[in-house]
């Protein structure tokens, strides 16, 4: 089964042979960032080099197409262009560095267990604000007239992208400008650039070997992205989310030593088939019709080194650090389970907040349920059941496994 719409196919025909530098990738990223360096007014070498790794990894992927090359290259790009534009913004303006984020709450937690739910709940509240999609992908001060341009370039390139090239994103992970989004958005470096991309070996190989500082650097990344967001705006707990924040629990703690994890669980052979499927609909821009069982390989070496990671980050961290949301009971009951989830946050549940959670619990107009298979990935339920044994013994003291939800999240 193909995973390419026939968009792309005809794209990747044509344009082949006319995108210029594929035979040369290291020379056209050179070219990107001089062009960065020069539009911003500032460059940063060292991360250059370090996105520059991450590109060259995407390149070296059998399957990529020529219009994959072209999109690699865009995003990397995007996300060089905007840490200058960031790095710029506090050397003109240095005061943005004493902002203070303030008990910041990191809703993390396997794929598809309701992170993006539980995000969207906390962040709705007057006195919360988690990031949204188009601000992270352009970082600035506020300015009516450059959001309002960026929003509608925003929706009109996720429109493009569900339209073309990945129908299926907008079923399984709707996005829009104006929505709080993964802050991974704002981060150079992490687990999630081969979840989007390929299996990129040697960028993980990489990534594995960088050190606790480095690390760290990039959550100080994260952080400066959200002090320019918050300078000159009303101050706000910032909210922010993306599951793999698992792997990186400790270090989060040394960069926001204030932090409160929210941490949503499910039954991880529940959520694999349908983190596999996201997964392939994610890379089919970029790949010619990805392999299955390479998405079912790598969705399985990430997530359960993620969650052995926070399992032994728990073990560390203070217990009122970390707040545990069951995915069957915010399902069954989220009239109750929402409230007392502001409540564990030291957050103030109003009548404004439960008159507004049925929307925020609606799933976009348009949507279809997402179906999938584990089996498609080359993965069983008692592999996935023994791979994540000790995770399964912590989740069995708090959830229900075998409980069918009453409402899919």
């Amino acid at each position: 089964m193909s995973s390419n719409t026939r968009a792309s196919k005809v794209l990747n025909t044509v344009l082949g042979p006319a995108i210029r530098g594929r035979e040369d990738s290291a020379g056209a990223w050179a070219k990107a960032v001089a062009d960065a360096d020069k539009e911003a007014g500032v460059q940063d070498p060292e991360l250059a080099d370090g996105l520059g790794r991450v590109f060259a990894s995407i390149v070296e992927e059998p399957r990529l197409t020529p219009l994959g090359w072209f999109f690699a290259l865009s995003v990397v790009k995007g996300r060089y262009v905007n840490r200058l534009r960031i790095q710029a913004l506090l050397a003109e303006r240095p005061e943005i560095a004493d902002e203070q984020i303030v008990n910041p709450v990191f809703v993390l937690g396997l794929p598809r267990t309701a992170t993006t739910l539980a995000h969207k709940v906390l962040a709705a509240s007057p006195d919360h604000r988690g990031p949204l999609a188009w601000e992270m992908s352009y970082t600035g001060l506020e300015d009516p007239k450059v959001a309002k341009r960026e929003i509608k370039r925003f929706d009109q390139s996720i429109q493009l992208v569900t339209r073309y090239f990945a129908p299926g994103l907008k079923h399984i992970h709707p996005i829009q400008a104006t929505d709080p989004e993964e802050s991974l958005v704002l981060m150079p470096h992490g687990t999630f650039w081969p979840l989007f991309h390929g299996s990129m070996p040697s960028y993980r190989d990489w990534y594995a070997r960088r050190s606790t500082a480095e690390l760290a650097g990039d959550y100080e990344h994260l952080k400066q992205g959200l002090q320019v967001l918050q300078h000159g705006r009303p101050a706000k707990r910032w909210v922010v989310k993306y599951p793999a924040h698992l792997n990186d629990m400790t270090v989060i703690k040394q960069v926001f030593p204030d932090a409160t994890f929210v941490w949503t669980h499910r039954d991880p052979a529940a959520v694999v088939g349908s983190s596999c499927s996201l997964i392939e609909t994610l890379w089919a821009p970029y790949q010619k019709d990805p392999d299955p069982l390479e998405v079912g390989q790598l969705v399985m070496d990430s997530m359960v080194t993620w969650v052995n990671n926070a399992l032994e980050a728990r073990l560390s961290l203070p217990p009122s650090a970390i707040v545990d949301v069951p995915y069957h009971a915010l399902s069954a009951d989220p009239h109750t389970e929402v409230p007392r989830l502001y409540s564990a946050i030291g957050a103030t549940w109003t009548a404004s907040d439960q008159a507004k959670l049925d929307q925020v619990l609606a799933r976009p107009a348009g949507t279809k349920p997402h179906l999938y298979d584990m089996r498609r990935y080359g993965l069983e339920p008692d592999q996935v059941n023994e791979a994540f044994a000790p995770y399964l013994r912590l989740l069995k003291t708090f959830d229900v496994l075998d409980a069918k939800p009453r409402i899919e999240m």
